[in-house]
């Protein structure tokens, strides 16, 4: 649903995400190039229709957030970001995240150890 958004649309969205809450007036604030209030407000009530954020009125001013779990939304651009820039293979994706990692933790190592154990189950 989120990577279906227009681009202006889901920046708000990803702002809300950051924010937690905020007003248009946050929003726009926090947009590089933004819009005016009148559009960032239409975009917000466009959001709300589609069902991912919600509001509440705070001192006379609209108060939004964000309604899906931030896991599935993770979820959601992690995989379009691995469809985008890895052709779609996650290894290929999780070999460039672990090049990035100068150090790792043990319990981050055990973590991977487990991730590909389970992967190796489910192949059986």
């Amino acid at each position: 649903m989120i990577k279906n958004l227009p681009r202006r649309e889901r920046e708000i969205f990803e702002i809300l995400l950051s924010l937690g809450e905020a007003t248009a007036t946050d929003i726009r604030k926090a947009m590089p190039d933004a819009p005016s209030h009148s559009a960032v407000r239409t975009m917000l009530t466009r959001l709300e229709a589609k069902g991912v954020v919600t509001h509440r009125t705070q001192d006379q001013a609209y108060v939004y957030k964000s309604v899906p779990r931030p896991a599935k939304v993770r979820e959601s651009a992690l995989q379009s970001l691995v469809k985008t820039f890895f052709d779609g293979s996650a290894v290929s994706a999780a070999t460039a995240l672990l090049g990035l990692s100068k150090t790792m933790k043990p319990e981050e190592l055990e973590a991977l150890q487990k991730a590909i154990d389970e992967a190796k189950e489910r192949q059986s």
